[in-house]
């Protein structure tokens, strides 16, 4: 018998599939990731056994204690907020990093990865909504950011990634993800050596239906797979 996990799992694949036919694309376009910030280790097991091939987590420590147990059958993403001062562990145990907001960040990533003779897949986070609350490069300056990371060689700019405003209606949250996907269109048409726009990290548990639809190519679902999270 299928595991709760697995049966969400499962639910999930078929929303994103549907999601991604009404925008003529294929179903493998999107990238399930499974969020796994305070999840027991038995059902993250779970979901690598039905098949998800990327984790995200929000802290180094848990993360490292988790590939030291898990391993690396499949990809390991940072998609918390990260201090510079982590920056030498998170090259180490990352395949990709969703949250580089910031030169000082790049540039000390940069360091750590050349340091290990690594180069290290990022996306640069736009705070999209210009809320205080959340993290990412303001929108009106995302554009330079992504040209002074460009010049690191150490690191590798694969696309974007946002997270707009809670709405109890998933549709209030397309326009976000519409402004995110046509930033990326700006920054393919500007022609940036060593800038690939391979990537799109947006949509969660309440909102990556409409995230498919609207260009993604990671969705960050938790709750949808595991649950609540103990308070």
């Amino acid at each position: 018998m299928a595991s709760e996990v697995m049966a969400n799992i499962d639910r999930i694949r078929n929303i994103i599939a549907e999601a991604a036919s009404r925008s003529g694309r294929k179903a493998t376009d999107v990238r399930l990731m499974a969020v796994t910030k305070t999840v027991d280790d038995n059902r993250i097991m779970e979901a690598i056994a039905a098949g998800v091939d990327i984790i995200g987590e929000s802290y180094v420590q848990e993360a490292k204690r988790k590939i030291e147990k898990m391993g690396r059958p499949l990809e390991w993403h940072m998609i918390g907020y990260l201090q510079s001062n982590k920056s030498k562990y998170a090259v180490k145990i990352f395949d990709m990093i969703h949250s580089v907001d910031r030169l000082d960040l790049a540039r000390e990533l940069d360091r750590r990865a050349k340091a290990v003779g690594h180069v290290m897949k990022i996306l640069i986070e736009v705070n999209i909504s210009g809320e205080e609350s959340k993290s990412g490069v303001p929108f009106k300056d995302a554009m330079q950011l992504i040209r002074d990371v460009a010049c690191l060689d150490n690191l590798s700019v694969q696309g974007l990634m946002t997270m707009p405003p809670w709405f109890d209606d998933p549709e209030d949250a397309r326009p976000y993800f519409v402004a995110l996907r046509e930033l990326r269109d700006r920054v393919i048409d500007e022609h940036i050596e060593r800038v690939e726009m391979r990537e799109l990290s947006m949509g969660m548990s309440g909102d990556y239906e409409v995230a498919v639809e609207e260009g993604t190519t990671i969705v960050r679902v938790g709750r949808s797979i595991f649950g609540e999270r103990p308070s």
